[in-house]
């Protein structure tokens, strides 16, 4: 086979010399090509396929033929996206099909479209996620009868469900009904602060706090010596939560630099065991599909979660988190149905239950473990 190349290469350059001869015969003009040395007959190389007009032009021309080049509607980063959103299964099915030029690769899509949400992210100020803690003061007091009562300013409200002795001490009422007790609850009047969580998603980062407030600290503090042995911290993880929590004290969105590092390395990852799911789901089908074709589509199919992720902060911004989550769900499930239909070409009862099938066992076994194991690296520091 080596030999067989060699014969056809030797033939090339004799025939290229041959019409280098020509030219010149007639009065043309050959040039050698800057990159192999080749007689140049024409606007490329034919021996190597270097350029003769190499572009070393003005800043003014390199920019004017960029933005024609993403202006033209029939420019090929164009039909990629028109593609992408609107075509589902189109760009996985045009590369099994052989028809590559007309658009983007899948690899080089993806990484544009990961890259292009994560700088719309920092453009706008928008968090992946921001954790902060809500702190509710509170009095407790009792009555001669042991009933308990939270003061709400003027107002006394009753706390069903408790009961309280001489001394204040608060326990559950034998009533039956499950409430949720906290031990360290005083009905003596004292001010008691409750520590709840707050979790928001692509919302605008908010300005880093000098100072927590002296609620915030006095329930954290009580929060903390969970983790501690007679004030001591145990482990090395314990100390790694120690300090994200005096981070998050003053700055909520103190995971979001973590997690942006994290999140790609995760999906990544991801992107082949997604590609193998779909190899065991469609193995009748894999005389017809490859592996790589498989691939091809999971880059796909992961590209278009990233444009959804960038509506959904886009939305977010407007909308409640429920709502944005639920539109988020129902975009990619239709995505994902029409996409499978286009490229697989089953039935479509076969397409729904192999739709529910694949998502249900990707989101719970794969894409949640993953996704947690981002945050808990994130909260130990790691980068």
């Amino acid at each position: 086979m080596d030999e067989f190349e060699a014969i056809l290469e030797t033939g090339g350059a004799a025939a290229v010399e041959l019409a280098a001869s020509a030219v010149a015969a007639r009065g043309g003009k050959t040039m050698p090509c800057p990159n192999c040395g080749k007689p140049m007959i024409g606007p490329f190389c034919a021996m190597c396929g270097q350029p003769l007009n190499t572009h070393r032009r003005s800043l003014v021309h390199l920019l004017r033929d960029f933005v024609k080049d993403v202006a033209s509607f029939d420019s090929r980063i164009l039909r990629t996206a028109k593609a992408l959103l609107l075509r589902p299964g189109e760009l996985p099915k045009a590369f099994r099909e052989g028809r590559t030029q007309r658009y983007v690769p899948a690899v080089r899509l993806y990484f544009f479209v990961s890259l292009l949400f994560f700088l719309f992210l920092g453009a706008t100020g928008i968090a992946i996620l921001q954790f902060g803690f809500v702190v509710d003061s509170y009095r407790l007091v009792h009555d001669d009868h042991g009933q308990v009562f939270k003061l709400d300013g003027s107002k006394r409200v009753l706390m069903e469900g408790f009961k309280a002795d001489a001394k204040g001490n608060v326990q559950p009422a034998d009533t039956g009904d499950a409430v949720e007790f906290d031990p360290t609850m005083k009905a003596d009047g004292s001010v008691s602060n409750n520590l709840t969580s707050r979790i928001t998603f692509f919302q605008r980062i908010q300005p880093v706090k000098a100072k927590p407030s002296p609620q915030l600290e006095a329930a954290l503090k009580t929060v903390q010596l969970d983790f501690t042995v007679n004030g001591q911290k145990t482990t090395g993880i314990a100390k790694a939560f120690f300090d994200t929590f005096e981070k998050l004290k003053t700055d909520p969105a103190a995971l979001n630099g973590p997690l942006e590092t994290w999140i790609p390395r995760i999906l990544f990852v991801l992107l082949p065991i997604f590609a193998l799911l779909l190899t065991l789901f469609y193995r009748g089908q894999r005389k017809h599909f490859f592996f790589v074709d498989h691939l091809v589509f999971s880059f796909n199919i992961h590209s278009f979660l990233f444009v959804v992720l960038i509506g959904a902060a886009i939305a977010a911004q407007l909308l409640s988190g429920i709502w944005v989550a639920r539109l988020t769900l129902l975009v990619l499930s239709v995505y994902f149905f029409l996409s499978l239909k286009s490229f697989y070409g089953q039935s479509w009862v076969a397409t729904a239950v192999k739709c529910a099938a694949i998502s249900f066992t990707y989101a719970v076994f794969f894409l949640a473990p993953a996704l947690a194991f981002a945050l808990v690296a994130s909260v130990l520091g790691g980068s």
